[in-house]
């Protein structure tokens, strides 16, 4: 019997370890905040990357285009492709939002023929995200100058357009607004924009 209750008393002096049912119920509680409040922040965060991945995957496009065509003295032209992660089948046709592919234009006919290089092949872009050309247009070509040929075979060439995704033109982090506006220049100058106010009276977004 001693020892019985020398061993309770040793049990009853041993240090609890481990969370209360009490704690255990703050601690849940105050990981259901972070998480409400976290939540919507990492996918405006989310939406955010893509917007300017896209945007900036488009203006070095054409910042490729323009140097490339004035070292290697030749036509090169970028045009939005249905295909473009098809390696060497890729060509021009469809639309920006399936991808673009960047190209050796010899001959300058905005077709990409059989042994004319392929520099670039950008994927289509992400889901709910949308490139809207003010005329439709489905490429842009530059000259061995590396400057803009503008219109090839009376087909509009691209000069401007809106990445758009569901918040429109509302504004985003940072107090600029979540679309952006790529303006090309007739000498092929590309410049991205997130002025809401310039994008609004340029039409916003569809």
């Amino acid at each position: 019997m001693a020892v019985l209750r020398h061993y309770i008393a040793r049990m009853k002096n041993r240090n609890q370890n481990g969370f209360t049912l009490y704690e255990l119920m703050i601690t849940v509680t105050i990981i259901g905040v972070i998480l409400m409040i976290g939540i919507p922040n990492f996918s405006e965060f989310t939406r955010n990357s893509r917007m300017s991945a896209t945007a900036n995957d488009l203006h070095s496009s054409f910042l490729l285009a323009r140097s490339e065509a004035a070292r290697a003295k030749a036509n090169i032209t970028i045009c939005a492709s249905a295909n473009s992660m098809a390696g060497a089948a890729a060509a021009c046709g469809g639309v920006f939002d399936q991808g673009w592919i960047i190209f050796q234009d010899t001959d300058g006919d905005i077709v990409r023929d059989a042994g004319e290089a392929l520099l670039r092949a950008h994927p289509p872009v992400p889901n709910g995200l949308n490139i809207f050309p003010d005329n439709g247009a489905t490429y842009f070509s530059y000259a061995p100058t590396g400057l803009g040929r503008g219109d090839v075979g009376g087909n509009p060439s691209f000069v401007t357009a809106t990445l758009c995704d569901d918040r429109g033109t509302e504004i985003a982090a940072g107090g600029t607004t979540a679309a952006r506006r790529l303006i090309v220049t007739p000498i092929g100058r590309a410049t991205v924009i997130r002025d809401k106010a310039i994008i609004d009276a340029a039409g916003g977004c569809p």
